[in-house]
């Protein structure tokens, strides 16, 4: 296990909050991207086990966590850019690969496809292809909340986080822990999520040429992760229903373990 410490770097948008781990070693640096509306948080006691013998970086996303909020909404390709001024402030010119959870997915393959000399593999926690109602659905679902007097949006917010991380098996007080992390995005929280609806309907999978591990957990994600089996070039998915939100806390030794067996292992043809 290795320390997790918080940097700063500047980018597109203003000050982009990142959590490090380990140095950099002749392993390709990861870069994580969490989803929305959450943080690098997620990522915590992944990193500082991942961090062994690698760098890891988890980046808030602009807008969530304690980057700076970009002006108006940003697309998928915005948050991208982001991502990539971070890592060029860091000063990695090498090779990295990443992982994306959800939102953090759909940027990672943006990333992926922006940069194909340098974006070695990928990790994606979910796939989502969605068609055009469920989008238009899901834009009502996950509409902005207005703020009530008594606090019921806030309750909303939790029982909702509630149903989602309390499969895990994490205990009541570790799921309370992490919910501030939910709310980071203030009234903004919904953008991720706006963005994520107006993204590419296929995410652009079919021009990632690197290699992709999908996780496919027992979330709300799993039916739509399923579509993007043919739209995989140069990957495969992974059935993982033992492990649901709040995994990478829960499982985080087997989570490491499936991570590190894709990253390090030879070349998948």
């Amino acid at each position: 296990m290795v320390e997790v410490r918080r940097h700063y770097v500047d980018g597109p948008f203003g000050q982009l909050h990142l959590r490090i781990a380990g140095e950099a070693t002749a392993k390709p640096a990861l870069i994580c991207f969490h989803m929305s509306p959450m943080t690098g948080r997620i990522y915590t006691g992944f990193m500082a086990q991942m961090g062994e013998d690698r760098l890891v970086v988890a980046v808030d996303t602009p807008g969530f966590g304690m980057s700076d909020t970009p002006d108006s909404p940003p697309e998928i390709a915005d948050y991208a850019r982001a991502m990539m001024a971070a890592i060029d402030a860091l000063g990695i010119a090498g090779p990295v690969d990443l992982i994306g959870y959800h939102t953090g997915s759909m940027i990672a393959c943006d990333v992926a496809r922006a940069r194909p000399g340098q974006v070695r593999r990928l990790v994606l926690v979910s796939t989502p292809i969605f068609t055009d109602e469920e989008r238009t659905a899901m834009r009502t679902l996950y509409a902005p909340e207005t703020p009530k007097e008594d606090g019921s949006h806030i309750l909303k917010r939790w029982n909702g986080w509630l149903r989602h991380n309390r499969p895990s098996g994490l205990p009541l007080e570790a799921i309370a822990d992490m919910f501030p992390d939910a709310l980071l995005g203030r009234g903004r929280g919904w953008w991720g999520h706006r963005a994520a609806f107006n993204h590419l309907p296929d995410m652009g999978l079919p021009q990632v040429r690197q290699p992709i591990l999908v996780i496919n957990n027992d979330d709300d994600l799993t039916e739509y992760t399923r579509r993007a089996a043919p739209l995989l070039v140069n990957g495969r998915i992974v059935e993982t229903p033992q492990w649901t939100h709040g995994f990478l806390d829960a499982a985080t030794d087997e989570a490491c373990l499936l991570v590190r067996s894709f990253l390090d292992g030879a070349a998948p043809h």
